[in-house]
């Protein structure tokens, strides 16, 4: 039936006290934070694996990197569980520090561990193991950080919250790409194969002991009564009960990371291993990539704040459906067309990456929240964006490059369908 209700005027927004904005500061930066470091280790992927494992095969090497990559988000989920559970009984302001504690220690780990020359199949497993730990933090970082923003600023803030945080996390991609670039600039490709690779991975390392000292001030969202009703058997009936959710969490949150993964790590590292372009040029381009993600959240954030977020996201998923496909263009050496696909998909990538994770956070009551949106969050990651990479090089080595925009497209699909049934049989506790 065609909605007759008159809508009333568009209020100015509530402005943000200076402890929100402190707070705001703090749960951005640790998406940067967890941006950088996980960008980091894609971008250098081809300087990795050979570092890490047996050196027979440059491409071999790579790919043994990238499946290293996928192994994080395979444990998402698990992060998703333990933690989002934790957050959801014992405050949202404990499990941040935490999350971030576990990123700054296992980077610098990553920064300082020997090579498999020198310490043979231990290399491996140590930064298998530094990994796994990254995953069970991440899989809770950007979730939890989105669901604790939306829940400090005034209702009908919403846009600012998604423009911000995507402004937080495409500085982190920015950075990463910009410090990658700068490193391979100054120390040339023969020392960032051999050890410069490391310089990024270690200044990670001080950015996130830094954020932790900022994240000491975090606001706490949930109150006393809250925790205490929250027992664990509560928050997994709520679960339960909105389980549809979770499944468009999921496609909302694993089209979105494909598309995102694809862009800022498959096509760069098909670009350096699979097509032998110059890394330095590559690098270069995924830096110009970064700052129209900065920019380009900001704005949509600035654009989007006050109206309906479902509006702006069933538009936007729409655009990706055919946009994926501009990655056909690039199917042979020159970095033109490289940076043609690059950069030429990015607006259709920063509509999305802007949006989709406050959709998914309205999609959760707030007794449940944490878990579930965490949980959805790291299943839709660790299915579809962190297996992206790897699927793009591989497809592209055995001449189905077609297969992957394909593969997007239905993904952002099932991602429409998913999140208009969610809503109509459980609504939405965000925004309108």
């Amino acid at each position: 039936m065609l909605d007759t209700t008159v809508q009333p005027p568009r209020t100015r927004p509530e402005k943000l006290t200076p402890v929100v904005r402190k707070g705001l500061l703090g749960l951005g930066l640790g998406n940067a934070l967890e941006w950088y470091d996980w960008m980091v280790f894609g971008l250098l992927s081809a300087f990795i694996g050979p570092n890490f494992f047996p050196n027979t095969d440059p491409l071999s090497a790579t790919l043994n990197a990238l499946a290293v990559f996928a192994v994080g988000f395979a444990f998402r989920p698990l992060g998703g569980v333990l933690l989002g559970t934790l957050a959801d009984r014992m405050g949202r302001r404990r499990v941040m520090l935490l999350s971030i504690m576990l990123m700054a220690a296992t980077t610098l780990v990553i920064a300082i561990t020997p090579t498999y020359q020198q310490i043979g199949a231990w290399a491996g497993i140590i930064l298998v193991v530094c990994r796994i730990l990254q995953g069970i933090s991440t899989g809770i970082e950007a979730p939890l950080s989105t669901s604790h923003a939306v829940e400090l600023v005034p209702e009908g803030r919403e846009g600012l919250v998604a423009g911000l945080m995507s402004f937080y996390v495409n500085i982190g991609i920015l950075l990463a790409s910009l410090v990658s670039f700068l490193s391979s600039l100054v120390l040339g490709g023969a020392v960032m194969a051999d050890w410069g690779w490391r310089v990024p991975f270690i200044i990670g390392a001080v950015f996130g002991f830094v954020v932790l000292y900022l994240r000491r001030a975090l606001p706490e969202t949930l109150h006393p009564e809250e925790m205490a009703s929250n027992t664990p058997r509560a928050v997994w009936t709520g679960v339960r009960k909105h389980w549809l959710s979770i499944l468009a969490i999921i496609f909302v949150v694993g089209a979105a990371q494909a598309y995102n993964y694809a862009w800022n790590v498959g096509l760069p590292s098909a670009a350096r291993s699979g097509f032998k372009e110059d890394p330095t040029a590559v690098f270069a381009l995924t830096t110009v990539l970064g700052i129209i993600m900065v920019a380009g959240s900001w704005i949509i954030g600035k654009l989007a704040d006050g109206r309906s977020m479902s509006r702006w996201f069933l538009v936007t998923r729409i655009l990706a459906i055919p946009s994926v496909f501009l990655m056909l263009m690039y199917v042979q050496p020159g970095i033109g067309g490289f940076a043609a696909v690059l950069l030429g998909g990015s607006l259709v990538l920063v509509l999305n990456m802007t949006l989709y994770n406050v959709v998914s956070t309205s999609l959760m009551p707030k007794n449940c929240r944490g878990t579930g949106v965490a949980l959805g969050y790291g299943i839709g990651v660790a299915l579809f964006g962190g297996t992206a990479s790897y699927l793009l090089v591989w497809l592209q080595s055995v001449d189905l490059s077609w297969v992957f925009p394909v593969y997007v497209a239905v993904l952002s699909i099932l991602s429409i369908v998913l999140y208009l049934a969610a809503r109509r049989a459980n609504g939405i506790f965000v925004g309108k």
